[in-house]
C-alpha cells in the first residue's frame, strides 16, 4: 500500500511553523553576488563564452531574445501559440507551454549575461545590462507587477501557464544585479514586484499551483519563485519571505502537478521512483530545501534526505544527472542513458544552496565534480557551443545517443550547438549561468571572524571581516593541478580565519601552515600579516572508481580521466561566422577493457594504462586524459 501525506497534515504543518518563526538555522552566510571573481584559467574560459555563444545569443536567435513578452507583447486570452523556431514533436506534452517559452530563454539568457559581465568587468557589457535593466524597470506597473500577463490573464489560470516561471527567471538576473550594484531603484522595484504576487497570491488563502488535471510544465517550474524569495530572505532577514516559500512548496504538493518528484506524498511513499522531467527535478531540490529550513520540521527534513538519495540514484559518477528528458524510474548509466545541459546547471545550483544551508563537504565535493567533469565535458574544447545531451561513454554525436534509433521522434539532441534552436533555447542560456553560480557560493562566512573555502578554483574574494577590507587570491590550476597559494590583502592586520576544504581524494597535505583539521577542513587561525600568503599541495593519487553497473572510472584528484575517441567534425546549420552546429562521426570504432594485471600511471596530466582492445582481443597501451577535455570518449571499462 502507497503511504501518502494528507491535506491535513501539510495544512496543519505550515500553521504550526508560522507560530514564532525565528531567523532559520542555516551554516554559512552567502557574500554579495559580485564578492567572488574568477581568476586564472576560469577568467579566460569566461572570456571566451561572452565572446562566443554565452555574450552572443541575442545575435543568435534575436526574435527569441527580442520578443518584448514582458512589456509590450504581454500575453492574453487571444495569443496565439509562437512559433520558435523548434521542431514541436516527440516530447512535447501541450501547445501552451510554447506561449510563455521567451520568457525562460530571454530571462535566463539574461541572468547569465549579467552575472558574465559583471565577474569580468567587462565595460561594454555593463553598459548592455544596465539598459535593459531600465527597460525592465519601465515595463512595471503602478501595483509592483513584472511579468508576461496582461490585466485580465494574469493570476487568473485554470491551465498550463509561466506566470510564477516568468518571474522567477527575470528576478534573479534582477536580484544579482541589485547586489552588485546596490541600487535602491532596482530593490525598490523588486520589493515591491514580490509584494504583488504575495498580494494577489495571498498566503494560505490561494492555490498558485491550481491548473487543472493536464500538462503543466511550466506552472512546476514556477515552483523556483522559492530562488527569489530565499534570496529575499538571505538579504534582509525577513521571515516573510520564507513563510511564503513554504506556502509555496505545500501548495504544490496538495495539488496535481505533472512533475510530481517534489511533492510530498510522493518522496514519503517508499515505492515511488524519480520520473519527471529531470530538470524540474533537480531544480525542485531548491524549493524543499528552503521549505525545510524554513519549517524546521522532522518530516520534511526526512524527506530532504530521502530526495538526495534518490537524485544520487540517478546521477553517474562525473555528475550527469539523468535528463534525456524524462528521468522514468531508471538509474544511471555511463552509456545508454543522457544528460542535459539545463539538468546539469539546475542540479550544480541546488547542490550550492544544500552547501550553504547545511556545510557538509561532501556536498563541495559533487559539486566539484559537476562542474569539472560533466559540465566541462558537455563543452565543446573547440568551439564555442555546448551538447543539449551527452553520455559518459560518448561513442559519437551525430544527433541521437550513440548512434540509437528512436523510433518516436528524430532525435537532434546529441550534437554541438550554439543555440540548438531546432530543439529549445534552453541549454545555452543556462550553460551561461552554471559558472557564475559555481563562483558565487565558492566563499561562504561561518561567522564575523571566519572566511571558508568550499569551492576551490582560481578566483580572488573581497569582504569585510570585523569591518575591515579583506581581500584573497587564489593563485591555482585546480582541478588540472593541486597546488595552491592564497595571496591575502589584510591592511589593518585583522585577526582571523580561514577555513580551506580538504578533498576527499586528498592523501596528504603539504604546507609549511600550522593547521587544524576539523570536519573536512584545514583551519588556520593567526594574525595575518598586511600582505600574507599560504601556500597548500594537496597529494593524490589514481583512483579506479566502479559505478554501480560494476563499470570502472579512472580519477585523479578532483578530474575523471576518458580515452579520446579520433572523430571526423560535420557542420550543420550555421548561425553566422564561428557559431555552426556540429556533429561527429566516430572513425575508430573500438571499445576497450580494463586489465586489472597491470598498473595504471599518472604522468604529464594523462594517465596511462593497458586495456584490451575488445575487437582484437589484444592489450594495448592507452592514454587517458580529462574528462572535460574531450568529445568523443570512453570513460568507463
Amino acid at each position: 500500500m502507497k503511504k501518502t501525506t494528507p491535506l491535513f497534515f501539510l495544512m496543519a504543518l505550515f500553521t504550526l511553523t508560522l507560530q514564532g518563526q525565528n531567523k532559520r538555522d542555516e551554516k554559512y552566510e552567502i557574500l554579495p553576488f559580485g564578492s567572488i571573481k574568477p581568476t586564472g584559467w576560469l577568467k579566460t574560459q569566461m572570456q571566451k563564452d561572452v565572446a562566443g555563444f554565452v555574450g552572443n545569443l541575442d545575435q543568435l536567435v534575436p526574435e527569441l531574445i527580442n520578443d518584448p513578452i514582458y512589456s509590450t507583447g504581454r500575453l492574453h486570452k487571444n495569443s496565439a501559440v509562437k512559433d520558435l523556431g523548434n521542431n514541436k514533436e516527440g516530447d512535447a506534452e501541450g501547445s501552451d507551454q510554447y506561449k510563455w517559452w521567451n520568457s525562460e530563454t530571454q530571462s535566463n539568457w539574461w541572468d547569465g549575461y549579467i552575472r558574465n559581465v559583471i565577474l569580468l568587468n567587462d565595460k561594454a557589457g555593463l553598459k548592455k545590462v544596465e539598459q535593459y535593466v531600465q527597460h525592465v524597470l519601465k515595463s512595471q506597473d503602478k501595483d509592483g507587477y513584472i511579468g508576461i500577463y496582461d490585466q485580465e490573464l494574469r493570476y487568473n489560470f485554470n491551465s498550463e501557464n509561466g506566470e510564477l516561471w516568468s518571474k522567477a527567471t527575470m528576478y534573479r538576473g534582477l536580484l544579482a544585479y541589485y547586489e552588485y550594484s546596490k541600487d535602491q531603484k532596482v530593490w525598490n522595484a523588486l520589493v515591491k514586484a514580490v509584494a504583488n504576487v504575495m498580494t494577489n497570491y495571498p498566503i494560505n488563502q490561494s492555490s498558485p499551483f491550481a491548473s487543472g488535471k493536464a500538462f503543466n510544465g511550466g506552472v512546476s517550474h514556477g515552483l523556483t519563485f522559492t530562488d527569489v524569495l530565499d534570496k529575499m530572505y538571505q538579504i534582509t532577514g525577513d521571515t516573510k519571505y520564507a513563510d511564503y516559500a513554504l506556502f509555496l512548496f505545500l501548495d504544490f504538493s496538495k495539488t496535481y502537478q505533472s512533475e510530481k518528484d517534489v511533492q510530498l506524498s510522493n518522496i514519503l511513499n517508499p515505492d515511488y521512483k524519480l520520473q519527471s522531467h529531470g530538470v524540474h527535478t533537480y531544480e525542485h531540490l531548491r524549493p524543499l530545501l528552503v521549505a525545510t529550513y524554513a519549517a524546521k520540521n522532522s518530516e520534511l527534513q526526512k524527506a530532504l534526505e530521502i530526495y538526495i538519495r534518490r537524485i544520487e540514484q540517478a546521477t553517474t559518477i562525473t555528475g550527469g544527472a539523468i535528463g534525456d528528458e524524462w528521468i522514468a524510474e531508471r538509474t544511471a548509466d555511463a552509456t545508454n542513458i543522457g544528460y542535459e545541459y539545463c539538468s546539469l546547471h539546475e542540479l550544480l545550483d541546488s547542490y550550492t544552496v544544500l552547501l550553504q544551508k547545511q556545510g557538509n563537504p561532501t556536498t563541495a565535493e559533487t559539486i566539484e565534480t559537476i562542474f569539472y567533469n560533466a559540465a566541462q565535458g558537455s563543452r565543446n574544447p573547440n568551439h564555442s557551443c555546448i551538447a543539449y545531451l551527452k553520455t559518459d561513454n560518448s561513442f559519437e554525436m551525430m544527433g541521437t545517443k550513440n548512434g540509437e534509433v528512436e523510433s518516436n521522434r528524430n532525435q537532434t539532441r546529441y550534437k554541438y550547438s550554439p543555440a540548438h534552436q531546432d530543439v529549445a533555447v534552453c541549454c545555452n542560456p543556462n550553460a551561461g549561468r552554471i559558472t557564475p553560480y559555481f563562483i558565487e557560493k565558492s566563499w561562504l562566512k561561518e561567522n564575523e571572524n571566519t572566511l571558508v573555502n568550499v569551492l576551490l578554483m582560481p578566483n580572488r574574494v573581497t569582504t569585510k571581516i570585523q569591518n575591515q577590507a579583506v581581500t584573497i587570491e587564489t593563485i591555482t590550476e585546480y582541478p588540472y593541478g593541486n597546488t595552491f597559494t592564497f595571496k591575502i590583502s589584510n591592511p589593518n592586520n585583522v585577526h582571523f580565519t580561514i577555513k580551506i576544504r580538504k578533498p576527499s581524494w586528498a592523501t596528504g597535505v603539504l604546507t609549511n601552515e600550522g593547521y587544524v583539521l576539523e570536519n573536512g577542513f584545514l583551519v588556520f587561525e593567526r594574525k595575518m600579516g598586511k600582505e600574507d600568503t599560504i601556500e597548500i599541495e594537496f597529494k593524490t593519487e589514481i583512483q579506479i572508481k566502479e559505478d554501480a553497473n560494476k563499470e570502472k572510472y579512472f580519477s585523479y584528484g578532483a578530474l575523471f580521466y576518458a580515452k579520446p575517441i579520433d572523430a571526423i567534425e560535420l557542420r550543420g546549420k550555421s548561425y553566422f561566422t564561428h557559431f555552426d552546429d556540429l556533429t561527429y562521426k566516430p572513425i575508430d570504432a573500438s571499445r576497450y577493457e580494463y586489465s586489472a594485471d597491470h598498473q595504471a600511471i599518472f604522468s604529464n596530466g594523462q594517465i596511462i594504462l593497458k586495456a584490451k582492445n575488445k575487437t582484437t582481443q589484444q592489450l594495448e597501451n592507452i592514454t587517458l586524459i580529462p574528462f572535460g577535455k574531450t568529445i568523443l570518449r570512453q570513460v568507463s571499462f
